[in-house]
């Protein structure tokens, strides 16, 4: 079982930046490969950004490619999400999730059926 506790989000204006982490409970952190997703009012949850459990291998959708940077530190079982350059249609609240992998493997999905931990959120909210 793995809990996980989202931080960072809050109000920002249009150009901005902001952090979120996430942390996750269990000595077994490593053996997860972790991803953000968000879901904006009155639209379905979409795919952000993923890392692979050695943090080599990273994932992100194309609304946010060179302007987020997911990374990993898995001595202190967090994940953390960079957002740089934020736009109003970046408003969401944001979802940290977990996927198992086989320890002979070092991917991420994207797909948020594949993910069988899920925090509890934190909204972001730009401003134009």
């Amino acid at each position: 079982q793995v809990q996980l506790v989202e931080s960072g989000g809050g109000l920002v204006q249009a150009g901005g930046s902001l952090r979120l982490s996430c942390a996750a409970s269990g000595r077994t952190f490593s053996s997860y490969a972790m991803a953000w997703f968000r879901q904006a009012p009155g639209k379905e949850r979409e795919f952000v950004a993923a890392i692979s459990r050695s943090g080599v291998r990273t994932y992100y959708a194309d609304s946010v490619k060179g302007r987020f940077t997911i990374s990993r530190d898995n001595a202190k079982n967090t994940v953390y999400l960079q957002m740089n350059s934020l736009k109003p249609e970046d408003t969401a609240v944001y979802y940290c999730a977990a996927d198992h992998i086989p320890f002979s493997s070092d991917y991420a999905s994207s797909r948020d059926n594949e993910y069988d931990y899920w925090g509890q959120g934190t909204q972001v909210t730009v401003s134009s």
